[in-house]
């Protein structure tokens, strides 16, 4: 898949991760899960879905950038925004999202952050994107789509209604 195909098939990718992500919560029986979307990209996402879905609790947001290990590669943001979340997660079945699986890295920082907030029950990783290049052992249980990508182009959310992306160079 490319991502202009991507950006025009997006409603009917997003339909098919809901039907996945009911089914995945099905089989394995886990009852009033939780939906947290990693800010930012994750966050848009996760509001599709959770609509989608007609989740009875609230839409949580993570926001991981405290945990990050890669300061020195992307700095600080000087207007980080707080989590919100109740005040545990211990016991709780969690459905965590995000926009661009890549490195792994940024689900690494929401786990640590995720665990400041007690031990969920378990945790399931939902992702618009998947691409290569992981560097951490991460991988999703319900993704949308693979992008193939060379190391120079990076995917980043341009749009959040409706949801589009964009290809970028690094460097």
């Amino acid at each position: 898949m490319d991502i202009n195909e991507l950006n025009q098939t997006m409603p009917q990718i997003l339909d098919g991760m809901a039907r996945q992500v009911q089914e995945f919560l099905q089989c394995y029986q886990r009852d009033n899960p939780l939906m947290i979307g990693i800010h930012t990209g994750g966050v848009a996402v996760a509001h599709q879905l959770h609509q989608r879905m007609g989740f009875g609790s609230p839409l949580c947001e993570l926001n991981i950038r405290y945990y990050r290990d890669d300061f020195s590669k992307i700095g600080l943001h000087p207007d980080v925004k707080r989590s919100k979340l109740p005040l545990t997660v211990g016991n709780r079945h969690i459905v965590l999202v995000d926009d661009v699986l890549y490195s792994g890295r940024t689900v690494r920082a929401a786990h640590n952050e995720l665990f400041d907030f007690g031990r969920p029950a378990s945790v399931m990783l939902v992702v618009l994107i998947e691409r290569d290049g992981r560097e951490l052992p991460i991988q999703a249980d319900v993704k949308g789509c693979h992008l193939d990508l060379s190391v120079q182009q990076h995917v980043k959310l341009v749009n959040e209604a409706p949801l589009s992306f964009a290809l970028r160079a690094v460097g």
